[in-house]
């Protein structure tokens, strides 16, 4: 039995802070139907191809994009080479209206390359283009990014923001994994990427795979979003997923932003830190540090000074009010200091 996200009605999207009580705190994956589809964007979509890449030309400005194009034999399937010294793929600089009109001029077309553009950021390479086509559930100040191109699937990987996918034009499977199967996705290179973040190489490979034995429990938890156009899915951070566009010619316009943010600080950068200063001490050591990292950071059941009264509480008072002493420890000890 296939396992699919919830589902919530488009008025959730009405403001950011109703899209964040409702549909960002559970913190788990949602499919919003119809949700852009009375974006301008998204009708043009509705008449063809060609109207779509008319439209989007029409806010394209004068500035050079880097594209990926894969022979035919990839059937548009970006991933590393079988060594992981390099990719199956190459990468093509060219105008993005050039692109955009090679893109719909050879979409579905037999034994044509395929090209994909992605993580356009809107305000940079089509402005206007988010002005015409608002979504009020993220916050004023995200500015969407455009992900285009003929069918394609994009290796599994996770993102540290939330994020919003709106399928424009064509059709989008989403293949989710929760965070807590990273240990048994097999994580390729975190530090050598086709597009920044690391990726499963067991997502994509066949059952039994004798490389991936961990993964075969998650196979069949795996949860599947279909989308077609004017829908949008709700992702969480730190979700795993894979994206497949089964469409000739496939759109999509996605928000990222940190729907609970506390600080300028990032929690991955934390995460980095973390594993700089305790990854290769000795096994109890490290289970020593886990201990308090649940204790104080990851509260699983209480505030860590809930037997005393708030005033008492120091610098575990709650954020806000202490962000500026914590960090202030923290920088002082980055620096050397006690």
């Amino acid at each position: 039995m296939t396992l699919r996200p919830a589902e919530a009605d488009r008025s959730a999207l009405a403001s950011a802070e109703q899209f964040r009580r409702e549909i960002a705190e559970p913190c788990r994956p949602v499919i919003l139907r119809g949700a852009i589809a009375d974006w301008p964007m998204a009708q043009a979509a509705a008449q063809g191809h060609d109207a779509l890449i008319a439209y989007l030309t029409g806010f394209a400005a004068q500035t050079e994009i880097g594209a990926f194009v894969g022979a035919p034999a990839i059937a548009g399937r970006y991933h590393y080479s079988d060594d992981l010294s390099g990719f199956n793929f190459t990468r093509e600089t060219m105008p993005l209206a050039a692109a955009l009109d090679r893109i719909g001029r050879t979409a579905g077309q037999p034994g044509a390359p395929s090209i994909y553009a992605g993580s356009l950021p809107t305000n940079a390479f089509l402005p206007g283009l988010a002005a015409a086509n608002p979504l009020a559930a993220v916050p004023a100040g995200v500015a969407p990014r455009l992900w285009i191109g003929h069918g394609s699937t994009v290796a599994c990987h996770y993102d540290t923001l939330d994020n919003i996918a709106c399928v424009v034009a064509g059709q989008r499977r989403f293949t989710l994994y929760p965070p807590e199967a990273i240990g048994d996705l097999y994580v390729g290179p975190i530090d050598h990427t086709m597009a920044g973040q690391p990726v499963s190489l067991a997502a994509d490979s066949a059952p039994g795979d004798p490389r991936y034995p961990r993964f075969e429990r998650w196979r069949e938890q795996a949860i599947v979003a279909d989308l077609g156009p004017g829908d949008a899915l709700y992702l969480p951070k730190l979700w795993w997923h894979r994206v497949e566009a089964t469409a000739p010619l496939n759109l999509l316009i996605n928000y990222w932003w940190d729907a609970f943010p506390t600080g300028p600080d990032q929690p991955f950068a934390t995460l980095l830190l973390a594993m700089a200063a305790i990854a290769e001490r000795p096994l109890p050591e490290r289970r020593a540090w886990q201990a308090w990292f649940d204790h104080y950071a990851f509260r699983p059941d209480r505030h860590p000074l809930d037997h005393l009264p708030p005033e008492r509480h120091g610098i575990l008072a709650a954020i806000p009010g202490n962000l500026a002493t914590l960090r202030a420890h923290a920088m002082r000890m980055l620096r050397g200091g006690r």
